[in-house]
């Protein structure tokens, strides 16, 4: 098992991958560097090697399938993920590293946002996009992670080795970020500064496409996580109608002793039912979240035990 693993996915980054592994092998020279190639038609893979990383590839395309691999092979105490196109400084690996290895934090975060990310980022959707998914995430789930979507990490043994890895495109950080609240796992955030990619360096992310499957992913992932809420927000909204079209008719009713809209009552009966059942559903999802919870704690338990024979 290696003491620190520096982990670099990769897709077409012949003009970084070289100095980014020099970097990060300068700033933690006991760590081993693994470059996962990701269908590279550049000498992405060519360069790692030649600086002195272990290369391996994945085939099937997307980021979060090349972490699902790289969290299956790799063991190490200690894991640092980072991205292959120099945007992210090795030097802050150091401090990183020292959190998980000292302090047991589970999930460090290279934070972004409360440094330099919206003077270097030209992209202006990218800095809306990530200011909302954070806004979002800390509102719903109640925590206080300072940038969600970063690509820079460090994660332990524990973490790693207890991730479901779902999503196979640039959701994987969301689910990262939302599975380490959900577990009650230690989080730190260490503030970074961000350098805008390098000329002639393209970015994988697509604004809009990708915006929206880690909108969708934050809505699903919060009907998995919290189904009491997500499903009560449905009864609430739900009951609400049923009582606003309810009111008219009940006055109707008091006034003349007659039901002249008989038919909105009747909706306005369904429309309660399915507030009912919505409530319902989400009271029965919470308990097998619950119980999984606990699951989660035996499983973290004999993980723990593993990494320490």
């Amino acid at each position: 098992m290696d003491r620190i693993a520096v982990l670099i996915p990769c897709y077409n980054e012949e003009k970084t991958v070289e100095k980014v592994v020099r970097d990060f092998k300068e700033v933690l020279p006991e760590a081993t560097i693994y470059v996962y190639n990701n269908n590279s038609t550049d000498r992405t893979a060519e360069l790692a090697e030649r600086a002195g990383a272990i290369v391996r590839n994945e085939y099937m395309q997307g980021k979060g399938n090349v972490i699902r691999r790289m969290f299956r092979e790799v063991d190490a105490l200690c894991y640092i993920m980072t991205d292959g196109d120099d945007t992210y400084p090795a030097e802050n690996a150091r401090e990183m590293a020292d959190l998980v290895l000292n302090r047991n934090v589970d999930m460090v975060v290279g934070d972004r946002l409360s440094s330099t990310y919206f003077t270097q980022n030209k992209r202006p959707f990218h800095n809306f996009g990530n200011m909302l998914v954070r806004k979002s995430i800390n509102l719903l789930f109640h925590n206080d992670i300072k940038d969600i979507m970063t690509g820079y990490r460090a994660f332990s043994y524990e973490f790693v080795k207890t991730f479901p890895v779902l999503s196979r495109g640039f959701e994987i950080e969301t689910e990262m970020s939302i599975h380490a609240i959900d577990k009650n796992m230690s989080i730190a955030n260490v503030v970074i500064d961000y350098r805008d990619r390098v000329e002639g360096s393209v970015s994988k992310l697509n604004t809009f496409s990708d915006g929206i499957k880690v909108l969708f992913t934050v809505a699903r992932l919060y009907r998995n996580y919290k189904p009491l809420s997500f499903f009560g927000i449905f009864a609430a909204l739900l009951s609400l109608i049923s009582i606003l079209f309810f009111i008219p008719v009940w006055i109707e009713y008091l006034r003349t002793g007659l039901v002249p809209s008989f038919p909105t009552l009747i909706v306005c009966g369904f429309t309660m039912l399915a507030a009912i059942i919505s409530l319902f559903s989400g009271i029965m999802l919470q308990t097998m979240v619950q119980k999984n919870r606990q699951d989660f704690e035996m499983v973290l338990i004999r993980i723990s035990r593993e990494k320490n024979r």
